[in-house]
């Protein structure tokens, strides 16, 4: 359910106070197991992350840790999916020029599972009540069209249920199941806030309780199960669901992965048209080279 209310969030407001007040405005108590999700904007807000630019892109080169992929737009402008100094990969590094005073733009949280931290303290302080938080923003996903809302941070709640190992019903074990529990969440809580309504902030209930209850796992002993863990230590946070390494299997778009793989800079963000009546391995030999260069 949305939690209306929530005033303009500026620099140094309590935010934690603010999500107290629109929890008892809805004519609610908070609960062990409730999960808080709070748009990143206003936790940003709070935190002071809003800078002076010019234009977007300058802040976006200053959040940028690896370029992932980049392309010119119809209009002449051009698009950034770039993995963030906040952690997460994000088109334009999650830097937001919308709903902000003229002449800035507004940067992720610095640390947001510490920001879901402190917001958590925050509430227990002010209710006794320990709900899990989980803070969200907007993105765009490989091979699927829309945006979603995915967990930046994460405090109380299980965010990755890793069930690899155990059985399903026929006894099989299963080797690469990792369910995202924190980013299932946050999208659940994107359908009742937004941004036109004003309401930041969603309260789901349930997730944690005896209502809850995970699919049979056979033999895995969790068929009474909740369907997550809620309520409990602030855990790894949002921070074990990125993936780096060897496990990231989408370091660079097509483009930006030959770049790489010849060692060239960053430089024209369109490769070059494939003729397919022409297409020998010369002509994709040429193809590499421009791309390169």
């Amino acid at each position: 359910m949305a939690l209306p209310g929530v005033p303009e969030v500026r620099p140094g407001h309590d935010l934690g106070a603010l999500l107290v007040d629109a929890v008892a405005r809805a004519g609610l108590a908070l609960r062990d197991d409730d999960v808080l999700v709070v748009a990143s904007k206003v936790v940003a807000k709070a935190e002071g992350r809003s800078v002076r630019a010019r234009g977007r892109a300058a802040a976006v080169d200053a959040q940028t840790v690896r370029v992932v992929a980049e392309r010119g737009l119809p209009g002449g402008a051009t698009t950034r999916v770039v993995q963030s100094r906040s952690g997460p990969v994000l088109a334009a590094a999650g830097v937001d020029a919308s709903d902000v005073e003229p002449g800035t733009v507004l940067l992720l949280p610095a640390d947001p599972d510490a920001s879901a931290r402190a917001l958590r303290a925050r509430v227990t302080e002010l209710t006794g009540a320990s709900p899990a938080v989980v803070v969200s923003d907007t993105t765009g996903r490989p091979w699927r069209v829309g945006v979603t809302d995915l967990a930046l941070g994460v405090a109380g709640l299980t965010a990755l249920d890793d069930v690899r190992g155990e059985v399903d019903r026929f006894g099989r074990p299963m080797e690469v199941t990792v369910r995202a529990v924190a980013d299932e969440v946050a999208a659940l809580g994107d359908l009742v806030k937004g941004k036109a309504a004003g309401t930041p902030v969603a309260l789901v209930r349930g997730l944690g309780g005896t209502g809850a209850i995970a699919p049979s796992r056979s033999t895995g002993g969790r068929d009474s199960a909740p369907l997550a863990e809620v309520g409990g230590p602030d855990g790894d946070g949002a921070a074990a669901c990125t993936r780096t390494g060897p496990s990231d299997w989408f370091a660079y778009g097509h483009v930006e992965a030959v770049r790489a793989a010849l060692g060239s800079a960053p430089g024209a963000v369109e490769p070059p048209p494939v003729d397919p009546a022409a297409d020998t391995d010369r002509a994709r030999l040429r193809r590499a080279l421009a791309v390169a260069t």
